[in-house]
C-alpha cells in the first residue's frame, strides 16, 4: 500500500521546517547492536495401604503450629534450603527461586551479530545511499533502517529525513508501512503538530484505517485539542473489531484530561461491556480526576472500581495505591486516613488492627470447587490428563477404600526438590516426619521409583509404604489429577504438598469466580518444603490464614499492592497493602 504526498499537501508544507535533501555532512551516530535470532518390568506392588484411624485433627493442628513457628537452632549447617521466600506465593518468591537455582542456559551468551550505526541526525538523499550500499543484503533497507529506529526511539527529525529521501527517489510516493513506523516514533515522542500533519495525510487518502494506524492517531490524538476525532476513530475501529484495552484507555485518559468525566464514565462502561479487562492506568485516572471532588455519585463509582479489583482479583501498582490512599484522604468531610503496611501471619493488619477476610473457603464454596474441579479437571477428557480411563478407576477406587487422607504428597516433586540428594532419602525423610505426628499419608507415585538404582533404594521404598499409603501409576501418567482428586475427596481438612503450582489446572476452570476459589483453596492447602536436614528434620513454610484481596467492613478498605521493584508472576499475591480507615 502506498500513497503520494503530492496532491494531499504540498511537500514543503508537509515536511515543513526540515529540508533534509540538501544537509551537508556534519551528523553524527550511535551504536545499536544487532543479534540474529531465527533461531516393561517384572510384576510388583503399584500401591499399599496403611491401616489408619480416622483423622487425626489434634496432629493436623500440631503439625501445622510446628509449620509456623519453626524450632531455634534449626540454622544448622548441614541444612538443605529449597527456598529463602517467606511464602511460595509471596510476589516475588518465584524470581528468588530462579536466581537460587539458576538453569544453565541463563548463562549462554547471546551471539552477537554486526554493529550497526543509527544515525542521530539527519542524513541527506546520498549518505542514505551510501548507509544502504553498506546493508545491501537487506531486502528492503527503508522498513528495516526506520523499524531499528523505532525500536530505539531515535529523533523525529532523523526519521523524517528517510521518508523525505524515499519521497525524493519515488515521485512523491510513501509506503504505508512505513508512515505507521514514522507516526510510531512521533507518538512516541510526543510531537503533536506531526502527529495531525500524519493524520490529516492518512484522512484525505483512506475511508478506514487498519487498527495499527487507528491505535497510534487514538494515542497521539488524545490529549491535544482534537481528542475528540479520537472518539471518531474508535467508533469506526467497532465497525470492524473490538477496540482494544489500551484503546478505550487513551480515550479514557483524553476525556479525563479534557474534563469530559460523563464520556469517560460511559467508555469504561463500554469496556466492561465487551468483557475486557480495563488496564489499571485507565482505573487510576479516575482516582486521579476524583482528587478533592465531593460527589457521592462519583464516590460510589469509584468504590465500585474497587470491589471490580476484589472480584477479578487484581492488584494496583504501588502508584495507583498511592492514587487510591490520595483519593480517600482529599474526600471533603470524610476524614479517611490511610498507611502503607504488611499483614501479620495471623491475618491482624499492622496498621488498624482488624483482621483480614480467611484464606479458608466455607462449606458451600468447597462443596463448589470440588464439584467443578472433579467436572473439568478430573474428568474433563484427555486434554487434562496424562493416564488411562482404567487407571484413573483404578485410584478412584483405591481413595474409596481408604479413610480421609490428612497429607497427600506429590512423591516424585518431592524426592527432586534437593538434586544433591538421594531421592529415596529424601522421600522417606519427609513421610517419616509425618508419620511421627500420627498423620494419615498418601504418597503418590510412579513405578520406575519401585526400581532398585542410584537414586531410588528399595529398602527406603519399602520403608516409605510401612509409614504412608501408597499408589504407584504408570509412568507416562500425570500426577496432578491424582493429587487434586485425592486431596478433595479426603475433606477440607486435607493438605497436600508439592512445587508444582497447579497453573495449567487453573486454568482448566470456567470462569474467574472458580478460579478464585481454586486460588484460594491452593494457598490454604498446599505445603512447601523450604529445608532439610539430611537424615530427618524437615521445615515447611507457614500457610497463610488470610485472603490477599481487596477487601472492606464499610469504615474501613484494605487494598494488597505490588511494589514497583519486586517482580510478581501471575500466581503470586502481593506483601504490601493499603491500609484505609475513617477516623473517630
Amino acid at each position: 500500500m502506498a500513497f503520494y504526498f503530492t496532491g494531499v499537501r504540498s511537500f514543503p508544507k508537509l515536511w515543513k521546517s526540515n529540508p533534509y535533501l540538501g544537509l551537508g555532512q556534519g551528523h553524527s551516530y550511535v551504536s545499536l547492536f544487532l543479534k540474529d535470532c531465527d533461531g516393561i518390568r517384572n510384576q510388583q506392588k503399584w500401591f499399599s495401604l496403611k491401616t489408619m484411624s480416622p483423622q487425626n485433627t489434634k496432629a493436623m493442628n500440631l503439625l501445622i503450629a510446628k509449620v509456623r513457628y519453626g524450632r531455634k537452632g534449626d540454622e544448622g549447617s548441614n541444612k538443605q534450603v529449597s527456598s529463602e521466600s517467606p511464602h511460595m506465593f509471596a510476589a516475588g518468591a518465584a524470581k528468588k527461586r530462579s536466581q537460587m537455582n539458576p538453569s544453565s542456559k541463563d548463562h549462554d551468551l547471546l551471539p552477537v551479530g554486526n554493529i550497526i550505526q543509527l544515525p542521530t541526525k539527519p542524513l541527506n538523499s546520498e549518505e542514505w545511499d551510501k548507509l544502504k550500499e553498506e546493508f545491501k543484503e537487506k531486502a528492503n533497507f527503508e522498513n528495516w533502517i526506520i523499524s531499528q529506529m523505532v525500536k530505539c526511539h531515535s529523533s523525529v527529525d532523523v526519521a523524517k529525513s528517510v521518508l523525505a529521501w524515499v519521497a525524493a527517489k519515488n515521485s512523491g510516493i510513501v509506503g504505508y508501512d512505513l508512515l505507521v513506523k514514522y507516526l510510531s516514533l512521533c507518538v512516541f515522542h510526543k510531537q503533536t503538530s506531526e502527529i495531525i500533519d500524519v493524520y490529516e495525510i492518512m484522512k484525505a487518502r483512506y475511508k478506514r484505517l487498519e487498527p495499527a494506524g487507528s491505535t497510534l492517531l487514538i494515542r497521539g490524538l488524545s490529549h491535544t485539542d482534537r481528542w475528540r476525532e479520537a472518539l471518531l476513530l474508535l467508533e469506526d475501529m467497532r465497525k470492524v473489531i473490538t477496540p482494544s484495552k489500551r484503546n478505550y484507555n487513551d480515550c479514557i485518559q483524553g476525556a479525563l484530561f479534557h474534563q469530559d468525566v460523563n464520556v469517560a464514565w460511559n467508555l469504561y462502561q463500554e469496556l466492561l461491556g465487551h468483557d475486557i479487562v480495563p488496564m489499571l492506568e485507565t482505573l487510576k485516572a479516575f482516582f486521579d480526576f476524583g482528587k478533592d471532588i465531593k460527589d457521592d455519585q462519583y464516590s460510589n463509582k469509584l468504590q465500585d472500581i474497587l470491589l471490580y479489583l476484589r472480584n477479578n482479583q487484581l492488584y494496583p501498582g504501588e502508584s495507583f495505591a498511592h492514587s487510591i490512599k490520595t483519593w480517600f484522604e482529599s474526600v471533603p468531610g470524610e476524614q479517611w486516613k490511610g498507611q502503607f503496611t504488611t499483614i501479620q501471619q495471623s491475618g491482624q493488619c499492622l496498621g488498624c488492627g482488624k483482621t483480614l477476610e480467611s484464606i479458608h473457603l466455607s462449606s458451600e464454596e468447597y462443596e463448589f470447587l470440588k464439584g467443578k474441579i472433579m467436572n473439568d479437571v478430573i474428568d474433563g477428557g484427555d486434554q487434562y490428563k496424562k493416564t488411562t480411563p482404567q487407571e484413573l478407576k483404578r485410584f478412584q477406587n483405591f481413595v474409596k477404600c481408604c479413610p480421609p487422607f490428612d497429607i497427600v504428597i506429590d512423591g516424585l516433586n518431592v524426592a527432586k526438590m534437593f538434586p544433591k540428594a538421594r531421592e529415596s532419602q529424601v522421600l522417606l525423610d519427609v513421610v517419616s516426619q509425618l508419620a511421627k505426628q500420627n498423620l494419615h499419608v498418601l504418597v503418590l507415585g510412579r513405578k520406575h521409583m519401585l526400581t532398585q538404582n542410584s537414586r531410588w533404594r528399595k529398602d527406603d521404598m519399602e520403608k516409605v509404604q510401612k509409614h504412608a499409603s501408597c499408589f504407584f501409576a504408570d509412568n507416562i501418567s500425570e500426577d496432578d489429577p491424582y493429587l487434586l482428586y485425592a486431596t478433595l475427596h479426603s475433606g477440607n481438612h486435607c493438605k497436600f504438598i508439592t512445587n508444582d503450582l497447579m497453573r495449567d489446572h487453573k486454568a482448566c476452570l470456567p470462569d474467574a469466580r472458580t478460579q478464585h476459589l481454586f486460588f484460594k483453596w491452593q494457598q490454604a492447602h498446599q505445603l512447601a518444603i523450604t529445608s532439610r536436614h539430611p537424615g530427618s528434620k524437615i521445615t515447611f513454610q507457614h500457610i497463610l490464614n488470610y485472603d490477599t484481596v481487596v477487601q472492606t467492613t464499610g469504615d474501613s478498605w484494605h487494598v494488597p499492592y505490588d511494589e514497583e521493584l519486586v517482580e510478581r508472576y501471575s500466581y503470586e499475591v502481593p506483601t504490601r497493602w493499603l491500609c484505609l480507615h475513617r477516623k473517630t
